[in-house]
Formats: structure tokens, sequence, C-alpha cells
């Protein structure tokens, strides 16, 4: 069929849909909500037999609605109607929850059901609850959903009863009250709102929206006064506790800029009061409730190396510190090394917020990719063991590639991969020059690259990118993996592998040294960072300043035009086309 999909935004959620219909042989397109004549008008371009809506914060138009079968996700189990679901649901602690596909009508949410399945929400936030949890049964309840329409034959369940209309969960509900809040009841106020909109408060004397939190279990302090920094994150004190905060975002003033989200330590600046900076040990106790982003522990003939930032940005610090972290690794005495194994994202690449902030963008970008590079040059040289990167979620550009340095790549079947930098305005650099074409072909590398379209895992696993597909819930990658690793660890191949890794590495050295690589992606690199007019700048400071897009992404509204996502992606040949 041919499928339009029209969103909010292109989000996670959008392009795993996006990718997961390609895949199952439909021809597939996006278009963002950007106004009623917007979107009527890429409804008569693009004829559909179907709209899908993924994400979407506006109303579909009535003309559309009724012209053209409409399906909407809506992150919540049947009867449950209003636009913040997931909200209230982590604000109420619930946990047996659902995403529901509807067709839409003049009612939000009260459409006939098409598909609903159920899931459940552990305690973390909200954004990574959508790109685990309740992403996968979405992805489950749109395919579901689909096919059922494709039979002609299924007619959808209408709607019992009222439903439960939940009212848009706004900053007096997010509200701490730093006085009297225990810590479980700020975690899940900044559980709700992690990524957006933010809890907004007061610090230092001036608003600001909090994002992301973890509880810590030994500091203390009078409830509301910041205690002490770690990394960037901040430790502020409640009535029976202290939580750590990784970042805030400046309230925007009436009239000004979009604000940028930032490590709460440097977005405070000359407002963080004189705390201590209090370093998390590598190897955390056991037991221990502490925020750190970066951890190490073993397992007899396993180690295994943490690491979780904030939307998989990886700054040049915490470059730094993940490579400090992993020559640790290497002194350890273990025949294989775990990359990650966290349930959200893997990485991200370099910190485009970090930049955009910096006194100098171009200088800070030069040293955030240097920093990225030294990091992936270090796994591609290991050669005493095996290193495995372990997918939890997604990986994009630079983080991607950091990950296809590793000699084994496992992805859980939910995660994501953009193996790509062109829409950034980058050529890219992490080695991708090197490790790319090594496992997927020259032509395959450059088909990636220049489509910029999104690989799921199944598809990554079929191309090479990913070598093995870890098919369990986002809580239970990291146990999975563990089992996975302990398995191989102590197999009698793993040492052949070790060895042939080296002479692998050796032979290739010698036909074109690491360096050569490095130099060649580098030298692009820096030509786009110190050119004022490179595009690259524009379309950093649009999307970490959140500016809304003029028109739909070229690449996935096109996408359909080209044989749908699935040949468009991939260079297969296109029946007729």
């Amino acid at each position: 069929m041919h499928i339009l999909l029209i969103a909010s935004a292109v989000n996670s959620l959008t392009q795993r849909v996006f990718a997961e219909l390609g895949e199952e042989g439909h021809s597939v397109a996006v278009e963002l909500a950007l106004g009623e004549e917007f979107l009527r008008d890429a409804v008569r371009r693009h004829a559909p037999e179907v709209i899908v809506a993924p994400m979407l914060t506006t109303a579909i138009p009535r003309d559309v609605w009724s012209a053209y079968p409409c399906l909407v996700v809506h992150p919540g189990p049947v009867g449950d109607r209003g636009p913040s679901s997931l909200d209230w649901a982590i604000h109420e602690g619930a946990r047996d929850w659902g995403v529901t596909v509807l067709q839409a009508e003049a009612e939000m949410d009260a459409g006939d059901v098409w598909a609903s399945v159920p899931c459940v929400l552990p305690p973390v936030g909200k954004s990574e609850l959508y790109r685990g949890e309740v992403g996968d049964a979405a992805v489950q309840a749109v395919l579901l959903a689909v096919r059922r329409f494709a039979s002609g034959t299924y007619r959808p369940r209408r709607q019992d009863g009222a439903g439960h209309l939940r009212p848009y969960f706004d900053q007096s509900l997010r509200r701490i009250d730093w006085a009297s809040d225990p810590t479980g009841t700020v975690l899940r106020k900044l559980r709700t709102a992690d990524s957006q909109p933010g809890v907004l408060d007061a610090l230092g004397g001036a608003e600001w929206y909090l994002h992301g939190g973890c509880a810590e279990d030994t500091l203390r302090g009078r409830p509301g006064e910041i205690l002490a920094t770690r990394a960037g994150a901040i430790c502020r004190a409640t009535v029976d506790g202290a939580v750590w905060i990784p970042e805030l975002r400046p309230r925007r003033r009436p009239g000004g800029p979009a604000t940028v989200k930032l490590p709460a330590a440097r977005a405070l600046g000359e407002r963080l009061p004189p705390v201590p900076e209090v370093p998390a040990p590598l190897q955390v106790p056991e037991g221990r409730r502490t925020w750190t982003d970066i951890r190490y522990r073993e397992d007899g003939p396993v180690g295994f190396l943490w690491f979780s930032f904030p939307g998989g940005a990886m700054s040049t610090d915490r470059c730094e510190r993940l490579l400090a972290a992993y020559r640790f690794a290497c002194s350890r005495p273990t025949r294989v090394l775990v990359l990650g194994g966290g349930r959200d994202f893997f990485s991200n690449g370099i910190h485009l917020h970090v930049i955009e902030a910096a006194a100098d963008p171009a200088a800070e970008s030069w040293a955030n990719i240097t920093a990225m590079d030294d990091l992936v040059e270090a796994v591609l040289t290991t050669t005493d063991r095996l290193v495995v990167a372990a997918l939890g979620g997604n990986a994009a550009a630079g983080g991607a590639m950091l990950a296809l340095a590793a000699d084994d790549v496992w992805c859980r079947s939910g995660a994501l991969l953009n193996p790509h930098y062109r829409l950034m305005g980058l050529y890219g650099s992490e080695y991708w020059t090197y490790t790319l074409p090594r496992r997927v072909g020259h032509g395959q590398a450059a088909r990636l690259m220049r489509r910029a379209l999104p690989v799921t895992a199944a598809k990554a696993l079929g191309l090479g990118l990913v070598d093995r597909i870890v098919r369990c819930a986002p809580e239970e990658f990291g146990a999975e993996v563990s089992r996975l690793a302990a398995r191989i660890a102590t197999s009698s191949p793993v040492q052949r592998r070790i060895e042939a890794k080296k002479a692998v590495r050796e032979r290739d050295e010698a036909v074109k040294p690491l360096s050569a690589y490095r130099t060649e992606e580098l030298t692009q690199m820096r030509r786009t960072f110190f050119d004022p007019g490179a595009p690259y700048h524009a379309l950093r400071a649009d999307f970490v300043r959140k500016r809304r897009p003029r028109s739909s992404p070229e690449h996935l509204r096109d996408a359909a035009l080209r044989g749908g996502a699935h040949e468009a992606a991939y260079g297969r040949p296109v029946v007729g086309g």
C-alpha cells in the first residue's frame, strides 16, 4: 500500500514506524504537520491509501479524516484520552499501560480502535519509555492496524462508554515543592518531563527547566539547595534525601531566542554556588543509589563498560572521560569487553547543544570531533580482547560509527540506527570511511550516507551493520547481554578470534594506516567547521533550538517516489521504476 505518515516531528517513533512499514513492503512517505493547508496539500500530492499519525500534537482537519482513513497512535490503553496520557501515567505510578491505534474523528481519541497493544511502564523518564516500552508497543500496534486495514475484511471496534479524558499536564502539576516533596515525588515529576517540556523551577535568581533526575543516597542538605556537582550534573537536596539533575534549560525570555539545554553545571555558570565536585567511582558498589554516566564492572572474564549520556550526546568532556575509562577497562585481565549495554541511547555522536552554546562553536566542534576520534581509535586498535558494542537503544552519526569500531555489534530488536551525517551538513569522521565499507561494502556505504534514512535492527543485521539481534524488552537488555557475553568469553573460539583480529588489523594498517583515514576525514570536517557560511552552523542551530521547519524533510517526504522506504534505503531495484 501507499502510506502517508503525518507527524509533528520526525522523532524516533516516526522514524521507526517509517522504516518498519517500509520493510513490510509498503511505499511510505513522511510529511510534517505544519498547518492545515500544508497538510491538505500534502495529502493531495500523495493521494495515500491510508494515513498514519505516529506522533501528532495537532488535530487532523475534518475534510482530511472524512476523505481518507486516518490511523492515529495514542500512547495509552483503550479508553484513555487526552494530550498528556504518558505524563499522567508516570505521575500516578502506573505499571500496566498500553498503546492504541484509533481512527481519527471529531472527538479526540474517541474513534474506532484498529489495534491495542499492552506494555509495562518501569520507573524511568517519559522520553526513555517513548523510545522503549511504549515505542515497541506502538510499532506493534501500527503494523497490526495496517495489516488489518490492508485485509479489507477487518472491522475496527467501537469504543464503549465515555472514556477517561485527562486534562493537559501543565507546569502547575509539574511544579516541585522542595520544602515538602519527598524524593520519590520529585523523581516522578522530573520523569514526566525529562526531555520535553522540562520542569520549571527557580535557581540562582533565574528560571530554568529541569531535565532528568536520579536519586542520591548519601548527600544531604537543606531542601532545594545545590549540594554538589558531578560530571556536569547538579545534586539538590530534598526533604528526605537528594536528587541529581543532569541538564537545565533557561526559560525563554519574551521576544528572545529559543534557549539551549545544557549540562546543568555548565548552564548555571557563575550562578552555580561554590559546591564540591563529587566524582563517582568508576566501579559503583552494589546497592548504591546515585547518578553517574559511566560505570565499569567485571564478571569473570568479561568487563562491562556501561555509559549513558542524556540524549546520547557525547561532548568533548564526555569523550575524554569515556576514553580514560576505556583505557582502565583495557588494563584489566578480561577476554571480552562490552561497551554500552544500557536500555536507552547508545550514542548520537558529538554534543551539538554544547557546541551551539560555546563561545567559539567552530573550535568546540573541532575539539569534540577530535575527542570522538581518539575514542574510536582506541577501540579500533584494541587487539588483545574481543570488544562488543551493545546497543540497547538508538545510535546515530558518530555514535553509530563508535559501535562499528567494535568486533561485534549486538543490537536490541527495537533499536534504530542512523549511520550517516548528511542531515547535519557534515562529511563525518570517527573512521567511518574505514569501518562502514568493511562491514557493508563501498557501494552500500555510499547509499547509506547519501540516502540518510533510518535502519531498523532487523535490516541492519541483513546489511551486516550488526552481528546479533537481542530480542527482549528494554529492561531485560543488560541481563541478556551479560548472559551472552559470559557464554562467549568461556567458549573455545574466542581466543582464535582475538588472534585473528590482531592479524587483520596489522594487514589493514599496512594497506592504509588509520592515520590516513583520520586525516582525510578531518580535513573535510575542519573545512566545514571553520566556514561560517557552511550549512552545518544553521542546521545545528535549528536542531538544538527546535525551530519549526518550513517544509517536510526531503529525504523522507520523497522516499516513496523513489520506490518506498525499503528500496530507497538499501538500494534494491524498483520494479517498473
